[in-house]
């Protein structure tokens, strides 16, 4: 069976169009106007092992914000979307992942609410010319809208571009783990006999 989603949300802000395949090869389209976004999701595509096409036409005159925060929205929806009812996934995944001398765990419950604890510090305010802050906004509208609960550790670091590529990979690889088929446990991975809102 397929896990894909596709989704398009038209706003006075942005246009965006996402495909989503959790079960790809890695493959990204990534297009929104944004260099080092483009770059971290381009990341994160890879490293979850994802199929993912982003076209993005957003207010770039005003500022990145709208952009990056309504991808995230469309890319939450998207997973929603791909996971179905849930039966026979991890639910849960988790990774630690060292990037340099940063050093970032992410981990993921698949529960069907929302919860986001977000602990990385960024030394500058810039990457490039991105905004640093837009990380934490992009984690954000990600996990509001996949209703999943999503926490973000960085124990240390020094370099700004380091942080956030490391936690694009390691959320990549704690999603990946945590939308993997469990063999062991075909139906709702939960007591409760289902995950939903």
């Amino acid at each position: 069976m397929s896990r894909t989603a596709k989704i398009s949300r038209q706003t006075a802000e942005t246009q965006i169009e996402l495909e989503l395949n959790l079960d790809g090869e890695g493959k990204s389209e990534i297009a929104t106007g944004v260099g080092f976004f483009d770059h971290m999701l381009e990341l994160f595509t890879r490293h979850g092992c994802f199929d993912l096409k982003v076209k993005a036409n957003g207010d770039l005159h005003v500022d990145q914000h709208h952009t990056v925060e309504d991808v995230g929205i469309c890319l939450g929806q998207a997973i929603r979307q791909a996971i179905g009812d849930k039966k026979g996934i991890r639910r849960y995944g988790h990774f630690t992942l060292p990037m340099e001398e940063t050093l970032c765990t992410t981990a993921i419950d698949l529960s069907g609410r929302y919860f986001l604890v977000f602990n990385a510090q960024f030394h500058s305010s810039k990457i490039g010319e991105f905004d640093s802050e837009l990380v934490e906004d992009f984690w954000q509208s990600t996990a509001a809208n996949a209703l999943c609960n999503l926490h973000v550790n960085v124990f240390y670091s020094r370099n700004s571009h380091h942080v956030a590529e490391a936690i694009f990979k390691s959320a990549a690889r704690a999603l990946r783990m945590a939308v993997e088929r469990d063999p062991r446990m075909p139906g709702v991975p939960s007591t409760k006999g289902t995950l939903s809102e």
